[in-house]
């Protein structure tokens, strides 16, 4: 019975062990109702509201919750930016979860809640730059990234820990507290608890947010694209090869 158990309600159960809670008291700190009995034995999963009241009040990483990480405590409000929750597939690996533009709607409202992100769509890539690390697909909502990212493109992301190690030179899927985001990120030398969110669309202006509404930060490394378009140098070149050809059968006619 032990083995079906996952790593996260085993934390779960050393969380409250260690602090010296009942599994009443325990359950009524978190704003559950009876007790964390149900919990601890398997028959029920952890909420994201009781994940998020670990984060809360505990400052339990959740990577960590999930086996995802070695760091048992982080700071919530010390710029952390880490996937709130992490999937994995039968074989125990991180699988890439998308998120279409419907699902991005609801994104920062569904961000802790495990149960919810069990409706999306999962794959796995087997190449050697989705390895050791956690991966999330977005899809792109509108034209501000042009040219680089078109309307309706997917682009895939490397999870963020920290916004400290957010670079100037990359896209980001920026996970904001009402909105999700594809935008150049820049941090700003005289207002550390700020960034600027840029759009490669010139007529876009760029956005000023404050870190501590970040929820998640994804390098953007690839994208997924469909109905690739022929080359605008390709159709000058077969517009050319087509009016030589009638230069020719024009020449040819007056030589005749």
């Amino acid at each position: 019975m032990d083995k079906e158990i996952g790593i996260e309600i085993k934390r779960f159960k050393k969380i409250r062990e260690e602090n010296h809670y009942t599994q009443q008291a325990f359950a009524e700190l978190l704003g559950m109702s009876g007790s964390t009995a149900d919990i601890e034995r398997g028959k029920t999963k952890l909420s994201g509201t009781v994940v998020m009241e670990l984060l809360r009040q505990f400052n339990i990483n959740p990577l960590w919750l999930f086996g995802k990480s070695f760091i048992q405590h982080i700071d919530p409000n010390g710029g952390d930016v880490s996937p709130k929750v992490v999937t994995v597939n039968s074989e125990e690996e991180d699988s890439i979860l998308l998120v279409n533009q419907k699902a991005a709607a609801g994104y920062p409202n569904n961000i802790q809640d495990v149960e919810w992100y069990q409706s999306l769509p999962a794959f796995n890539i087997p190449l050697p730059e989705y390895r050791n690390a956690t991966y999330r697909g977005f899809q792109v909502e509108g034209d501000s990234m042009l040219p680089n990212i078109r309307p309706n493109e997917w682009v895939l992301g490397k999870a963020v820990s920290n916004i400290s190690e957010a670079s100037d030179s990359k896209i980001y899927i920026v996970v904001l507290l009402d909105s999700v985001l594809v935008k150049k990120l820049q941090k700003i030398s005289n207002a550390p608890d700020k960034v600027r969110l840029i759009s490669l669309n010139p007529e876009y202006l760029p956005i000023d947010v404050d870190v501590k509404d970040i929820q998640e930060l994804w390098m953007v490394n690839s994208k997924l694209t469909f109905g690739l378009d022929e080359p605008s140098d390709s159709n000058l070149l077969r517009q050319l090869q087509q009016s030589m050809e009638e230069l020719k059968g024009q020449i040819k006619s007056l030589n005749d």
